[in-house]
């Protein structure tokens, strides 16, 4: 296979770029890949992306511009990635979700989207984190879920409904209050 990866780009050794039997990946400028990192077929991601280590990416996933995949971190495929998102260590993201721009997703976080593992057949329906949502370590988003624009998941909060935009959900399960004060605005992902 021979993956297309844009210009002022770094990978490591022991990295695998291309790999299933699909359409060559496409990676774009300035990205920085870590060793152990695997990105499938049909996979398209934007300039200025960077992983840590061992970082899985299945195919049908299309990242944008300037996001970073922490350690460990698996994107379990036909997902969507915006632009300037932050990922963090072991995160995992599964098939069919949805995350927007200037997300901040913190260490650990694990997302579904199977409602009754290996008990009936259903529809496989990640999350959906919109716009400048934050998702603080350790959180779990149960499948389907939306994580509203400028939402503030607390660390440790288990996400079983919908939270609306511009609130903080915290607790297991998680509850829904006004946003504080220091919290609202707009996410500012730096690298």
């Amino acid at each position: 296979m021979s993956a297309e990866v844009g210009v002022e780009s770094h990978v490591d050794d022991g990295v695998t770029i291309g790999y299933g039997d699909g359409d060559d990946p496409v990676i774009g400028d300035r990205a920085r890949i870590r060793a152990g990192t695997i990105v499938y077929d049909d996979v398209t991601i934007g300039d200025d992306f960077v992983t840590g280590h061992n970082v899985l990416v299945r195919e049908h996933t299309t990242i944008g511009d300037q996001v970073l995949l922490g350690t460990e971190t698996v994107v379990d495929g036909t997902t969507t990635i915006g632009s300037r998102v932050s990922i963090q260590t072991n995160v995992y993201i599964p098939t069919n979700t949805r995350i927007g721009d200037d997300v901040f997703v913190g260490p650990g976080v694990v997302m579904t989207n199977d409602p009754y593992p290996v008990r009936t057949d259903a529809e496989l329906v990640g999350p959906i984190i919109e716009n400048h949502a934050s998702i603080g370590a350790n959180a779990t988003l149960l499948p389907g879920v939306t994580v509203g624009e400028g939402a503030f998941v607390a660390a440790g909060a288990l996400v079983v409904n919908d939270v609306p935009p511009r609130t903080l959900a915290v607790g297991v399960p998680a509850v829904h209050r006004e946003l504080p004060e220091q919290l609202r605005g707009e996410n500012r992902i730096r690298r």
